[in-house]
């Protein structure tokens, strides 16, 4: 499954190249800050050729948004719809996998976070696209944790507060980057040796409170 931001532009389409140029520049500048101009200049085309594919900045904006919300979605439910897998393992695959779509999209969290209260035009659109999937994973997962607890294979949880505390567990270190690796002394200079590791503690922390 690929959850990584798009690097390499080589192999890529026009539009793919534009998306590619947009990203970036949004995630450094925000959306107030982010040009249309220099996003064309970055994907090497001219501006009438992005306005040609994309006609506006909202546009893009949106496609981008769209994109990662997709893509978690996919991580979440495709772990969780996992045909004959133990829900531990499954919970085990959902966490890995989004810490690994966070480590490749470390400033995603923060700059959605930042567009929602400094646009908060904007956050019913994303609310409404979020929405949209929520209802399904956590209706899956409540079921199956329902069945597992009943078997008396774990404990019964509240599915919504499960997957507050995985998105928060495997959130909070990639925000607090700038200031908590300094004061831990590097510790996610190696972010390969970093994410495995936040890997193997996050699930260990959420089987524990599964445990019967």
């Amino acid at each position: 499954m690929e959850t990584t931001t798009i690097t390499d532009t080589q192999n890529l389409t026009t539009e793919e190249k534009i998306l590619a140029a947009a990203e970036k520049e949004f995630m450094l500048k925000g959306y107030d800050g982010a040009r249309t101009t220099a996003i064309a200049e970055a994907a090497g085309v001219t501006h009438a050729m992005l306005h040609y594919y994309f006609r506006t900045k909202d546009n893009l904006f949106d496609r981008i948004i769209e994109s990662k919300i997709d893509m978690i979605r996919d991580i979440m439910l495709g772990s969780l719809d996992a045909p004959g897998m133990p829900l531990f393992d499954k919970i085990t695959l959902a966490i890995g996998r989004h810490i690994d779509f966070i480590a490749a999209n470390p400033g995603l969290p923060k700059f959605m976070i930042n567009e929602i209260f400094s646009r908060p035009d904007r956050m019913p659109k994303v609310l409404d696209q979020l929405r949209s999937h929520a209802p399904v994973m956590l209706e899956t997962l409540q079921d199956q944790i329902d069945d597992c607890a009943r078997r008396g294979l774990c404990r019964k949880v509240d599915a919504v507060m499960l997957i507050l505390d995985i998105v928060s567990l495997n959130i909070f270190p990639f925000m607090a980057a700038p200031m908590a690796n300094p004061l831990l002394g590097g510790i996610m200079d190696d972010m390969t040796s970093f994410t495995e590791a936040r890997k193997k503690e996050n699930i260990e922390t959420i089987m524990r409170k599964l445990q019967p």
